[in-house]
């Protein structure tokens, strides 16, 4: 899968400070651990511990995916798809992660997912690397594009709000192509950019989604009861049978929790990969959990008019719950919190996509390889792998 390449001679200044020669010898651990896999160190190694959290933290974003994809569990399950199914979710996809934490820490690479694959696979490991690679790439630039979608929703939302501006669907399109630029954009200037804005991403969805959480749970002059908020039925489905509904409820969590691979994505731009990649995995995770479950708690025990929530005008439930819950003003406010964090979302979302098809054309895996696994020398990032994905995301 991967072939014997030449390894960048990365040694130390002998005129540095400590922290310098600490900084040099973590970087030269790190590239000797890549070279024993196969591949030279070309992407810049730049990103903390925590930026390589920041990073899946911020796709899995509690902001985006529990905000945008909230309506699925209001149609198919109600409060108890979403108080009880977040949790219940998280619970296994955390064990997943966990395992991919620790298949991490022995291969930290940006190829991840079908890396893996092929090397644990005892036979055919090619065709399972192949087949990984080919999932995992088109997934990837899927959920990009489920992303900023999801972002321009969430905008037209907001704009429709505060402006009167009509929502449709040519309109949402095109704020989905131009946030989709932005990130590709914003990818493109390099490494640094990306790991400044993902920390402050990280520290954004957390005050964030604190903030809202406790507007409604101290604002609202009415809330719903806790048996209510917790183990309340509704069926909006068109479907009969109700384990069924509950199940397809739980999509909205299991949307919610993807992306925590990121951090495995941009092992080769992180220090001490080994470590702090698989840490950024397991953290991304029960942090979402938690800060997830406050938030929807709160959202869902704000609810005052179920019906009229769930099919409001501005296509976004959540949306008009804030609305209804503390009145126009401060409801806009909520919103354009989760808004910003929406679109931090698919940056990160963006830089893990790119990094996943750098790596898979490394092993010319897709079509014009040669083309996408190129490195810009100043940037130490792969632009041409970016905006191959951000073209197959507009698509």
């Amino acid at each position: 899968m991967a072939h014997s390449r030449t390894i960048r001679s990365c040694g130390t200044h002998p005129e540095v400070g400590v922290s310098e020669t600490q900084s040099a010898l973590e970087l030269d651990e790190d590239a000797r651990r890549l070279a024993e896999l196969g591949y030279k160190q070309e992407l810049h190694r730049r990103l903390s511990g925590f930026s390589n959290f920041a990073v899946s933290f911020s796709i899995i974003s509690i902001l985006a995916g529990a905000i945008t994809s909230y309506g699925i569990a209001m149609t198919s399950g109600g409060p108890i798809a979403i108080s009880i199914g977040w949790p219940l979710v998280g619970i296994f996809v955390l064990l997943v992660g966990m395992a991919m934490a620790e298949v991490c820490s022995v291969y930290p690479t940006a190829g991840g997912l079908y890396f893996w694959a092929g090397r644990l696979a005892r036979r055919n490991k090619r065709q399972w690397a192949w087949f990984t690679g080919w999932y995992n790439f088109l997934g990837e630039f899927a959920v990009t594009a489920a992303i900023d979608f999801g972002a321009a929703t969430t905008w037209m939302a907001f704009l429709n709000l505060t402006t009167g501006l009509e929502v449709t669907q040519v309109r949402t399109y095109i704020a989905f192509l131009i946030i989709l630029l932005a990130h590709g954009l914003l990818n493109t200037f390099g490494v640094d950019l990306v790991r400044l804005l993902s920390n402050v991403s990280a520290w954004w969805h957390v005050f964030g989604a604190a903030v809202i959480a406790g507007v409604l749970a101290f604002v609202p002059k009415h809330h719903q009861s806790l048996s209510w908020t917790f183990f309340h039925y509704e069926n909006h489905s068109g479907w009969g049978v109700p384990i069924y509904v509950f199940l397809i409820g739980l999509l909205m969590a299991q949307y919610t929790y993807t992306g925590f691979d990121a951090s495995a994505h941009v092992a080769e731009e992180t220090r001490k990969a080994a470590r702090s990649a698989p840490k950024g995995i397991v953290t991304s995770i029960w942090v979402s959990i938690v800060g997830g479950w406050v938030l929807l708690v709160a959202t869902t025990a704000a609810i005052q008019d179920y019906s009229g929530e769930l099919g409001t005008a501005t296509g976004l439930p959540p949306a008009q719950i804030y609305i209804d819950a503390v009145g126009q003003n401060t409801g806009v406010f909520l919103l354009f919190i989760a808004a910003v964090a929406q679109f931090f979302c698919g940056m990160c979302s963006v830089t893990a996509n790119s990094r996943m098809s750098f790596a898979f054309s490394r092993d010319n895996a897709l079509p014009g390889s040669r083309l996408w696994s190129k490195v810009n020398p100043r940037t130490g990032t792969p632009t041409n792998s970016i905006w191959l994905c951000v073209t197959c995301s507009a698509i």
